[in-house]
């Protein structure tokens, strides 16, 4: 495995370490407001990924299908979403400010459900991730590796509050603050896990990238409609996370135009 691949897959890794570390640096857990904002900010990165990192590029790498060239992408997009509401049933998880845990009926602590749910969007994050550099690494469809870096480099910046949102809660509920930190890192280990299956599948059948590369943004926007617009615009001051959710699209636009060109 080239070492520029390794590195692309540790960058959201590290971004979800680096944001647990708040646990560490500030004494009470965040304001609700900011976790808002955080949260919608997440979201902008994740749908601007979505299109100009994988929707876009599927297509690109269909584009022998002519006319028809769209196939891959709605095909691949509609198995994502389905992936993700089958998880969605079938794993027991809490929501961030929520009570009501989904999934089925569990004796699972809070604090563990909480964990599933942020491990629960970090599979797609990191399918993404590892099908961009498998199509790098084929030489295929025109992905560069600075268009590979950025969309890693634009989902670390999206975990570095996702794992600071985990980890801060914990510490404030009374869980010891390296406890908190390790629950907020270890939610990050499932992006390396999804990111290197992704790439060991995307190498045994090439032609099936522009599926993988479609099924990742479907899984991305299933989460962000499903789980962080919901969380980014409850209660007053709404419009805080449509901000927040418009800086995300447009850093993540940016990062890919301008490092992916």
């Amino acid at each position: 495995m080239p070492v520029e691949v390794v590195y692309g897959i540790l960058i959201p890794f590290l971004g979800t370490t680096l944001g647990a570390a708040c646990v560490f640096l500030l004494k009470h857990g965040l304001h609700p407001l900011v976790q808002r904002g955080l949260t919608g900010f997440a979201a902008g990165v994740m749908t601007a990924a979505s299109v100009w990192s994988l929707l876009i590029p599927a297509m690109e790498y269909a584009e022998s299908m002519g006319r028809l060239s769209f196939v891959p992408a709605v095909v691949g997009f509609w198995l994502g979403v389905l992936f993700l509401l089958a998880l969605d049933h079938c794993i027991p998880h809490l929501h961030q400010g929520s009570d009501e845990p989904e999934g089925p009926k569990s004796s699972l602590r809070r604090s563990t459900m909480l964990m599933l749910a942020v491990t629960l969007h970090n599979i797609p994050e990191g399918m993404a991730v590892g099908v961009v550099f498998a199509g790098w690494m084929s030489g295929q469809g025109g992905l560069s590796l600075a268009a590979a870096l950025a969309l890693a480099l634009g989902i670390a910046i999206q975990n570095f509050p996702e794992g600071a949102i985990l980890s801060m809660p914990l510490s404030a509920n009374g869980m010891k603050k390296s406890r908190a930190f390790m629950q907020g890192m270890i939610s990050g280990v499932a992006e390396l896990l999804a990111a290197l299956v992704t790439l060991w599948a995307s190498k045994l059948v090439v032609p099936v990238l522009p599926y993988l590369l479609s099924f990742a943004a479907g899984a991305m926007i299933y989460v962000v409609v499903e789980e962080l617009i919901p969380e980014s615009s409850q209660g007053s001051h709404s419009n805080l996370g449509t901000i927040f959710f418009s800086l995300g699209f447009t850093l993540m636009l940016v990062l890919d135009v301008a490092l992916g060109a």
